[in-house]
């Protein structure tokens, strides 16, 4: 299986946009965190977002196929590389396109300095982080009495 990250392009954010709908809307549902949640974002903020000198979005392509979206923030400068947010879209998780798409970024934008944050009552999620090396930092913030987010760095 091959994986490509595909830079997105403008023209491309309503879509980028509608698939972080779907992908999170069952995390916005079981959370209720509308504050927060990329499921709850306007695709205004997308486009802030896509704006920044330093955010790339990349499309998550596998044998030619659209699975999902990855988005880096590299500021090119001591600062960490963060992926914020990455999403498989639902029907096609499982097969190991997560953890390719983050070797490939780490192979782009290089492989030590990395951070990233997640939801703790998420297991598969923290489960996929550590696999990849990812560690965590200790710090934990609960967002609601639901839902817990735990952050990560990579070295």
């Amino acid at each position: 299986m091959n994986i490509e990250l595909k830079p997105v392009k403008r023209e491309e954010l309503e879509t980028v946009w509608k698939m972080q709908v779907e992908a999170f809307k069952e995390l916005l549902q079981k959370y209720q965190d509308y504050d927060m949640s990329p499921a709850a974002e306007s695709i205004d903020k997308i486009t802030a977002r896509f704006e920044q000198p330093w955010t790339t979005y990349y499309f998550i392509m596998a044998d030619n196929k659209c699975v999902g979206v990855i988005r880096i923030v590299d500021k090119k400068d001591t600062s960490r590389k963060r992926i914020s947010p990455i999403w498989i879209m639902k029907e096609f998780r499982n097969n190991g396109y997560a953890s390719r798409a983050i070797l490939e970024a780490e192979r782009i934008h290089g492989l030590h300095h990395w951070c990233l944050d997640t939801i703790l009552q998420e297991e598969g999620n923290l489960h996929l982080y550590e696999k990849m090396g990812y560690h965590r930092t200790g710090r934990i913030d609960k967002i609601n009495d639901r839902m817990d987010i735990v952050y990560y760095e990579k070295d």
